[in-house]
């Protein structure tokens, strides 16, 4: 699992460079259309070849790469900043009115998937990456609050919780002070995940026109623009799908890897 795990954090060093690297530079403008170098395959001057547009597709998967890393951050940002408090309140309030209706609304959050809210939200609003993070995000938050009031609801049994009760301690005080601290390895691990299934629903969302409008790059929409294409130049396909695989692939590892390490049971067992 270590060598899994060293795969996965590579992997995702590798995305997260590109897209840091993309904020000052990328070897061509991403914006400039060159049409004499339409659907060039890869080559010393254009190392992954170009699109049908004649831009640089390496370029493009940098600058996609800082799109996709974005949205997915942002949207787990909103779940963990809402799912997380909703969780907590729900196992201190265990059985009660403000537990049923915390868990109810989480189920009837998950009976519309992320693309369902993002078709909603743009009916109204109009397609963009904004859209695609609210939609993204609002589909997190009951992810975090069942992560969060699972681990919670395991540990308001125990004896030092029970202690800090007896000490006068409120149920707040006691689920930032107590609960929280004691929970947070599920939390990474989660958190891990749902950003690799953040970046791979941003690139659905953009195959679809849903996500990030042009000129902003995003592997998804061009993926969506070499379909028809594939025959001709599969490059212009292969290259976003990689990107889009890889990635998802590496956080997938590193979230495994995450696990092995911050669970006891599972060190003790290895």
């Amino acid at each position: 699992m270590r060598v899994a795990f060293f795969l996965g954090l590579i992997l995702s060093l590798a995305a997260l460079i590109a897209a840091l690297v993309s904020l000052v530079w990328t070897p061509y403008d991403v914006t400039a259309l060159s049409i004499a170098d339409k659907l060039k395959p890869p080559s010393p001057a254009h190392w992954l070849g170009t699109d049908h547009f004649g831009r640089d597709i390496a370029s493009m998967l940098m600058a996609g790469a800082r799109t996709s890393i974005a949205v997915a951050l942002v949207a787990v940002g909103i779940g963990v900043g809402l799912g997380v408090p909703l969780g907590l309140l729900a196992a201190a309030n265990r059985g009660g009115l403000v537990d049923e209706v915390v868990m109810r609304g989480n189920d009837l959050i998950f009976a519309f998937p992320s693309l369902v809210i993002a078709i909603l939200i743009t009916a109204v609003f109009g397609p963009s990456a904004t859209n695609a993070i609210i939609a993204i995000g609002i589909f997190n938050i009951p992810v975090f609050a069942r992560v969060t009031r699972g681990g919670a609801l395991s540990l308001w049994t125990l004896d030092f919780i029970r202690a800090a009760e007896v000490a006068g301690k409120g149920r707040t005080r006691i689920s930032a002070e107590h609960i929280l601290p004691n929970i947070l390895n599920l939390l990474i691990v989660q958190g891990t995940i749902q950003f690799s299934l953040g970046i791979l629903a941003e690139a659905g969302l953009s195959y679809v026109g849903l996500g990030a409008q042009p000129p902003t790059p995003s592997w998804g929409r061009m993926l969506a623009e070499a379909q028809t294409m594939v025959t001709l130049a599969p490059h212009v396909a292969i290259f976003p799908g990689l990107a889009i695989v890889l990635t998802v692939l590496g956080l997938n590892l590193l979230g495994d890897g995450l696990r092995d390490h911050l669970d006891p049971r599972l060190r003790r067992a290895g």
